[in-house]
């Protein structure tokens, strides 16, 4: 994708009109749509990083020195609910249960590719039916958002002694009582009070889940 078809398409995503690109960058309508439409081809370095900066995008992009998800056989940026995807490699943390809880393997070698957006630190595979009514299937991939705490009804990944479990938690400290909740009826909450917290770390609140097609 050329530089003008870029600016192009990165305006129109963010609904600027030409005149008000125009007044973010300095310069005149007239030479946004002659940069859009190729007639200058030739921009300046300045104006450049003003544009990819009004635009929410990098200098290195526009001038095509950042690999262009766009430029293919079909130029993806016709359809309007196709986004560039950004990714990060996360550390797979063993398998985690839904269900009875299993031991925390932490595989650590094992990495999973995914979008950075969710701001997740790690992810664990998924294990058992119990957690069947949240949308989380055994063989999934849960991503994690480490976090000591969560809020109550949040999904979380939770280390019971040296065993791992997901679970919807839910913490009551006038009584100091913690419930784990799966989402399959099939299955009781795990309950704990007292002394029995001390068996308890939560490890972080689940953000995303990856289901394999």
């Amino acid at each position: 994708m050329a530089i003008g078809e870029k600016i192009k398409y990165l305006r129109e995503q963010a609904k600027i009109s030409q005149t008000e690109l125009a007044e973010k960058v300095n310069t005149t309508k007239q030479n946004i749509y002659k940069y859009e439409k190729g007639i200058i081809t030739n921009i300046p370095s300045d104006r450049i990083e003003l544009i990819a900066n009004a635009l929410n995008t990098t200098p290195a992009y526009l001038m095509g020195w950042e690999e262009d998800i766009y430029d293919s056989e079909i130029n993806l940026s016709r359809f309007s609910n196709i986004k560039p995807v950004k990714k990060i490699k996360l550390p797979m943390l063993g398998k985690i249960a839904c269900g009875k809880p299993i031991f925390a393997e932490e595989e650590h070698e094992a990495f999973v590719e995914v979008d950075d957006s969710y701001g997740a630190d790690f992810c664990l595979s998924a294990e058992g039916d119990s957690m069947i009514n949240a949308g989380i299937d055994s063989g999934d991939t849960v991503l994690i958002r480490e976090a000591p705490i969560v809020d109550n009804g949040q999904i979380a990944a939770v280390i019971i002694d040296d065993e791992a479990t997901l679970k919807r938690v839910y913490y009551y400290k006038d009584k100091n009582k913690l419930v784990l909740q799966a989402e399959n009826p099939r299955y009781e909450p795990l309950v704990f009070i007292n002394e029995e917290l001390n068996t308890i770390r939560i490890l972080g609140k689940a953000v995303a889940v990856i289901k394999r097609l």
